[in-house]
C-alpha cells in the first residue's frame, strides 16, 4: 500500500509539473545528441544542438515564470527545425525523422489544456503541420545522398536513439493521460456517491450551498438577543479573465484554493458558495469591528497566496462587502443583499477592498 501510494504521489507530482520535466528531458536529449555529433565529427549539427540546449534552458526559465504557451510552441518549432537540419546534413537513414513523431503526444497532451475554445482545431492543425514536415522530408530526402557522410555506427546510434526517444515519449504521455483520466473518473464517482449526503454542499469547493446556508442564517435571526452576527459577501476579482486566460479548470483550482484558505481561517463560521465566484460567510458572534479586521486579514492573505496551476502562479484578490445583523432585517436575503451591494460598490471603486458601510460613507 505504501509503495502504491508513493508511486501515485510521484506520478501526481510529474503530471502537475509535466511541462517542466518535458523541457528538462528535451534539454538532456540534445545534450546527448551534441556528444554524438562531436564524436561523429559533424560540427554543423553539434553547433545546432548547442543552440537547442540554450533554447531549452530558456524554456526552463519560462516554465518557472509560468509562461507555458511560448514553451509549447518552442518545443514544436525546435524539434521540427532540428529534424529538418539533421536529415539535410546526414541523410534520411539516420532516423532523425523519428523526432517528428515524438512530439505527437506532446501536441495532444498539452494542447488539451493550453488551448481553450478551439483546442480540437488547434491540435488538429498542429498534427497536420507535424505530419506535413515528415512528408516533405521524405519526398525530398529519402533517396538523396547526405551532405555529410557518416560512419555506420553513427547511423545505428542515431536511429536507435531517436526511436528510443519517440518510444519513451509515447509511453510517458500515455501514462500521464491514463492517470489524469482515472483520477477524473475517481473524482466523479466519489462526487456521485456523496451527492445525496452532500445535498446542502457545493461539490467543487465543499462549502455550503444556499440550501444549506440560508437556514443557518435564519436560525440566528430567530434567536432574539442571541442572534448577533455579521455577513461577509466575497467576490473573486477578475474571475472571468482568469477563466478566459487559463481555462475553467484553472478557475476551479482558484475557487478550491480560496475556499480552503477561508475554511482554515474562518473555523466555526458558516461558509457558502453563493454562486459562481461569490462566497458568503456567516460570522456568528462577530461585531462589525472584529468582522472587518478579520476580513482585512483574509483579503491580504488571499492576495499574498497565489494559486498554483500547472507550474503557473495565478495571483488573485477579493472584494468584500460586510453587514452586521440588525432588527430591520426580516429574512436572510435582506442582510445578504446589503452585504452584496457593498461588495458591488467595492468592485466599482478599485476592487481588492473591504466595504463595511453604506455607499454614501463607504470606507476604503
Amino acid at each position: 500500500m505504501n509503495i502504491k501510494k508513493r508511486i501515485d504521489d510521484v506520478i501526481h507530482f510529474l503530471v502537475h509539473n509535466s511541462i517542466f520535466f518535458t523541457v528538462v528531458i528535451m534539454c538532456m536529449v540534445h545534450a546527448a545528441l551534441l556528444l554524438i555529433m562531436l564524436c561523429a565529427g559533424v560540427s554543423q549539427l553539434a553547433a545546432i544542438n548547442v543552440v537547442s540546449v540554450i533554447v531549452y534552458i530558456f524554456c526552463i526559465i519560462l516554465c518557472r515564470t509560468g509562461h507555458i504557451l511560448p514553451v509549447y510552441y518552442s518545443i514544436l518549432l525546435e524539434v521540427s527545425t532540428y529534424a529538418v537540419a539533421s536529415v539535410y546534413y546526414i541523410g534520411w537513414h539516420c532516423g532523425s525523422f523519428f523526432f517528428i513523431f515524438s512530439i505527437v503526444p506532446i501536441i495532444i497532451y498539452f494542447g488539451m489544456f493550453l488551448f481553450k475554445r478551439y483546442r480540437i482545431h488547434a491540435i488538429f492543425i498542429s498534427l497536420v503541420l507535424d505530419y506535413s514536415v515528415f512528408t516533405v522530408l521524405y519526398i525530398v530526402f529519402h533517396d538523396r545522398p547526405p551532405l555529410i557522410e557518416t560512419q555506420k555506427w553513427t547511423h545505428m546510434t542515431l536511429t536507435l536513439f531517436s526511436a528510443f526517444v519517440m518510444f519513451v515519449s509515447i509511453i510517458f504521455y500515455s501514462i500521464f493521460y491514463i492517470y489524469s483520466s482515472e483520477k477524473e473518473v475517481d473524482n466523479l464517482e466519489h462526487e456521485n456517491e456523496q451527492l445525496s449526503a452532500e445535498a446542502c454542499n457545493d461539490t467543487l469547493t465543499g462549502l455550503l450551498n444556499r440550501r444549506g446556508f440560508l437556514p443557518k442564517v435564519e436560525e440566528l435571526m430567530e434567536g432574539g438577543d442571541n442572534g448577533h452576527f455579521c455577513i461577509a459577501f466575497l467576490d473573486i476579482d477578475n474571475f472571468k479573465r482568469i477563466n478566459d486566460s487559463y481555462g475553467h479548470e484553472c478557475g476551479d483550482e482558484v475557487l478550491k484554493h480560496i475556499s480552503k484558505m477561508i475554511k482554515k481561517e474562518m473555523h466555526g463560521c458558516g461558509i457558502c458558495r453563493w454562486g459562481g465566484e461569490e462566497i458568503v460567510i456567516l460570522m456568528k458572534d462577530y461585531d462589525m469591528a472584529v468582522a472587518r479586521q478579520k476580513m482585512e486579514y483574509m483579503r491580504e492573505s488571499i492576495g499574498a497566496t497565489p494559486t498554483v496551476f500547472y507550474n503557473k502562479l495565478i495571483p488573485v484578490t477579493i472584494t468584500v462587502g460586510l453587514e452586521e445583523y440588525r432588527d430591520i432585517y426580516g429574512k436572510p436575503d435582506d442582510i445578504i443583499k446589503t452585504a452584496d451591494e457593498r461588495m458591488y460598490y467595492g468592485k466599482q471603486h478599485g476592487k481588492n477592498i473591504v466595504i463595511s458601510k453604506d455607499m454614501n460613507e463607504a470606507d476604503a
